[in-house]
């Protein structure tokens, strides 16, 4: 049986985009090369469709972080040289690294909510010892910069020593550092961070993660970051479907071409 053949234009309507878009897709390595006819003539196969599919449902997702990134860039690779066993093993590592870092995120949560709950109770008994910002960056392992960058942008406001101007940071201002650093590294963004703060500064501490997942109305253009959770169980639903997806693949190429033993 002969292969089917398709145009550029069947391509561009079989996943709803523009020509244009698959010549793009095509310099950018996300299709495998395309063989010409003596016209001149772009030849696409199912090779190409399947390419292209998968590209599109990749790249329809936010992927934050370098992980997420590379293990999407990955799958495309891998189906590009025609390696979909290697694709679907990426599909299942990307997958991995979803629930990684839901986990860390879910985890930072729930330090939060208990730093919360008893940093009112504990606020007064932790104002005995205080440290420089030297002192603290070094418990905190963060430059200096990172500390101020915090402070500039309303994370949290430090005390200073009203002689000499310098910061002074007591127990209750480096708990606070604490839970910044790791929001942080877990994947919140500082407009998240300053969202869940300034509730929390009012004096409610209820509701503090959906705080951190719900951009406010006047924010007109936000982050995935700013909204980590949702776009983290987004992400999961996604890979999911990129992973059947690339099984059919492999299905539909085993069907065609059987093992003969």
């Amino acid at each position: 049986m002969a292969q089917q053949t398709f145009r550029t234009s069947d391509l561009a309507r079989a996943v709803g985009i523009h020509p244009n878009t698959v010549m793009r897709y095509i310099e950018w390595g996300l299709i495998p090369p395309v063989e010409r006819t003596p016209a001149g003539y772009r030849i696409f196969t199912q090779r190409h469709l399947d390419c292209l599919r998968l590209a599109r449902m990749v790249y329809s997702s936010y992927y934050p972080g370098k992980a997420l990134r590379a293990s999407a860039a990955d799958m495309i690779e891998s189906a590009v040289a025609d390696d979909w066993t290697g694709a679907v093993e990426q599909a299942r590592q990307h997958m991995t690294t979803v629930d990684i870092e839901i986990e860390r995120a879910e985890y930072t949560v729930k330090l939060l909510e208990n730093w919360a709950n008893r940093a009112g109770i504990t606020a007064l008994d932790q104002q005995s010892q205080t440290f420089t910002i030297g002192q603290a960056c070094e418990k905190l392992d963060v430059t200096h910069d990172v500390l101020r960058n915090w402070e500039r942008n309303g994370l949290i406001s430090i005390p200073r020593n009203p002689d000499n101007g310098y910061r002074c940071i007591g127990e209750a201002e480096l708990e606070r550092l604490r839970i910044i650093r790791l929001l942080s590294r877990a994947g919140y963004s500082m407009m998240a961070m300053l969202r869940m703060f300034i509730q929390f500064d009012r004096g409610d501490t209820r509701n503090l993660r959906q705080a951190l997942d719900t951009p406010n109305p006047d924010e007109d253009v936000y982050m995935a970051a700013d909204r980590w959770l949702t776009v983290l169980y987004t992400q999961k639903e996604h890979s999911i479907k990129i992973l059947n997806f690339v099984e059919e693949i492999i299905q539909q190429n085993q069907l065609q071409n059987p093992v003969i033993l």
